[in-house]
């Protein structure tokens, strides 16, 4: 089946990718949202201006549509983008990243119905723990690119996820209730290599601003 996947740059889109890619499902195109809000409600935001690098490594064409980022109606630009994506590359389906969002999935689910389209959630309940092994059983080669959460801080940018990693997580989600895979937005994450690139991307430059708990890492990518 055709699918287009709704693509932020960071490890669940990627993977949700990768997972449909496995099932069968043709990977026809991605789909990128980019918010001129921060605080979007639906929108990954950190280094979304590096999909197109991303989707060149893949091999895959990509659809970016910009949005204000205001609640709900940034959905209008979402089904826009969709629905341009149809009409486009003849889709069936789309496959999302959603592990546990109810506001996101739902909504996703709606302009799907809307316009007769499958709705895709691998990543679905996933259980975390076993989400982030799989991630490195497979090969993806993940950042953190942003921290918003208490205790997390400066150090934590450019950490990939690995087993050290894991085992980090896992003491903050017993100690201050840190969800393993950010699904709180307690973390933000860019995909520098997986099976789906061609070739791995690297970074050439990187610059860091925020304080206390809030950090952002910008990359420009060679």
């Amino acid at each position: 089946m055709k699918t287009a996947i709704l693509f932020s740059g960071g490890k669940d889109s990627c993977y949700a990718a990768y997972l449909a890619k496995q099932a069968g499902h043709e990977l026809t195109c991605l789909i990128s949202i980019i918010s001129e809000n921060p605080e979007s409600y639906m929108f990954h935001t950190p280094n979304i201006h590096l999909v197109e690098k991303q989707a060149k490594k893949m091999g895959l064409p990509i659809i970016v549509q910009t949005t204000k980022g205001k609640k709900e109606i940034e959905l209008k630009d979402l089904e826009k983008a969709i629905k341009k994506a149809k009409e486009k590359y003849q889709i069936k389906a789309i496959v999302t990243g959603a592990l546990h969002s109810v506001y996101q999935t739902s909504r996703i689910q709606k302009i799907c119905d809307k316009l007769d389209l499958e709705c895709f959630n691998p990543l679905w309940q996933k259980n975390e723990f076993e989400y982030l092994n799989e991630l490195i059983k497979n090969r993806f080669k993940i950042i953190i690119t942003g921290v918003f959460a208490y205790p997390l801080d400066k150090s934590w940018l450019g950490k990939v996820i690995n087993k050290k990693f894991i085992e980090q997580i896992k003491e903050l989600n017993k100690e201050y209730k840190i969800h393993p895979a950010g699904e709180g937005g307690e973390f933000e994450t860019f995909v520098l290599d997986c099976p789906l690139f061609k070739k791995p991307l690297e970074i050439k430059n990187k610059k860091i601003s925020g304080e206390e708990n809030s950090w952002k890492m910008e990359i420009e990518l060679k």
